[in-house]
């Protein structure tokens, strides 16, 4: 089975590798031309996403949001017209799920299975392979490929039809969402009320406030140190397709437009390449003006 991969970026690149360290047989398609030595480095073909598409038995996306999906598969590369009937689509994006419904449309017509598999972890969980993929598309399908998903994480599971991992990921990205503003509320009124931050937060571990969320971002914001991670400017796109699908399904989602209006003016102030735990930048401005 060849596999093929397009989206190389921070995530990318490591679930590329682990791929290969698995044996799989697999080409990348990198967008900037300076990463291909780092590929062929470890063995792994360089070509061209015309290639992939007129070769590959499997076809992995990772790529930042809709639009570029919808070039790869449809507009400017038009991959959905290229791949070969009886190959897969496994789109590893996060996206809008009306998006990988529209893909998967296309691909239907020609024979070509898919499914949408978005992944939680961050770049830690790609690096050491213990990335959690929502996943949408036939039983059967995931049943074929599942092994190929289990060599990138620890976790797959197939919760319903095309664009249901889109949607579980949008819920993934609501809680993930909350749990960092109230994470950097609660350090700043310890902070506030003359409290050592990193003992408040030992304090906690363990207790029902205790969440990974907490255990990956607490000592960041006590440090301020907002190196991505997961970069705000991305939490803003899932948060848009999130309060998108809430409009579409009738959801009430008051915390989450909440959140993305905190999140956009992170944006407006030169943060959105930060990590999503520099949202405490924004109660430490509020903070200062007290």
């Amino acid at each position: 089975m060849k596999l093929g991969m397009i989206g190389l970026g921070v995530m990318g690149r490591p679930m590329a590798l682990n791929l290969k360290k698995a044996g799989y047989d697999l080409c990348v398609s990198p967008h900037r031309a300076n990463m291909n030595d780092y590929f062929a480095s470890f063995g792994i073909p360089v070509v061209s996403k015309k290639e992939i598409g007129e070769s590959c038995d499997v076809v992995l996306l990772m790529l930042p949001d809709s639009k570029q999906v919808e070039a790869v598969m449809l507009e400017e590369d038009r991959l959905a017209e290229i791949m070969k009937p009886g190959s897969c689509l496994i789109d590893m994006s996060s996206i809008d799920p009306s998006v990988s419904r529209k893909v998967n449309a296309q691909l239907a017509k020609r024979g070509i299975d898919m499914l949408d598999a978005p992944v939680s972890g961050g770049e830690p969980g790609a690096i050491e392979g213990t990335l959690s993929f929502m996943v949408g598309g036939k039983q059967e399908v995931f049943d074929k490929y599942r092994p190929i998903l289990l060599a990138m994480g620890s976790s797959a599971v197939l919760v319903g039809e095309i664009g249901a991992g889109n949607t579980a990921k949008l819920c993934n990205q609501i809680i993930v969402a909350g749990n960092l503003m109230a994470l950097a509320e609660g350090i700043t009124l310890a902070q506030q009320s003359g409290l050592d931050p990193s003992v408040v937060i030992e304090a906690l571990t363990g207790g029902l406030a205790d969440s990974a969320v907490m255990h990956a971002k607490a000592q960041m914001m006590i440090d301020k140190r907002y190196d991505p991670g997961f970069r705000i400017d991305l939490h803003i796109k899932d948060l848009n397709n999130a309060l998108h699908a809430a409009n579409d399904t009738g959801t009430p989602a008051l915390m989450t437009a909440q959140v993305k209006e905190i999140m956009q003016w992170l944006h407006s102030h030169d943060l959105g390449n930060k990590d999503h735990s520099a949202i405490k930048a924004f109660y430490d401005t509020l903070a200062e003006k007290k």
